[in-house]
């Protein structure tokens, strides 16, 4: 996780619990002039955009006095859908035994793309079986990863 990224969650986490709701995860897409903060929020009940409304609003109050990012950007507070991302292991660890996509930063036997199985975490890494073939994959290594919903 950047350092940048590490910040942003530092300051935004609290505020997020504060208001009662859980942290899920943080994103932030760097585009030159037009960047991209994107936290997502959970709660045993749900998330509605009145929800997400009243974290922006708090979340936006707090980036304002503390300015951690100097150019312009658009702040985004959204669940996390049935899509999930995964950011902790932690979070990876609640979703065994479901299908999931993964995308990595840098390939991994000459791919970065893995969708399939979760099978387990172990330690620092998660578990997904592709076809016949289990990958460790290193949770530093993972740029993104969704769980694949299921309609049933």
């Amino acid at each position: 996780m950047s350092s940048k990224l590490e910040q942003l969650q530092a300051l935004v986490a609290p505020v997020v619990e504060a208001l009662g709701y859980q942290c899920w995860g943080v994103e932030f897409l760097s585009q030159g002039r037009h960047s991209l903060l994107r936290i997502y929020i959970d709660h045993a009940d749900g998330v509605l955009i009145d929800d997400c409304e009243k974290v922006s609003r708090q979340v936006s109050g707090v980036l304002d006095v503390e300015d951690p990012i100097s150019a312009e950007y658009t702040l985004e507070v959204s669940s996390p859908g049935m899509d999930r991302p995964l950011f902790t292991l932690e979070q990876f660890a609640s979703y065994i035994g479901e299908q999931v996509k993964i995308k990595l930063r840098s390939p991994f036997e000459g791919r970065r793309n893995f969708q399939g199985l979760l099978r387990a975490v172990e330690e620092q890494d998660v578990v997904v079986q592709v076809d016949d073939h289990e990958f460790l994959l290193p949770i530093d290594s993972i740029d993104k990863a969704n769980v694949i919903p299921r309609f049933d």
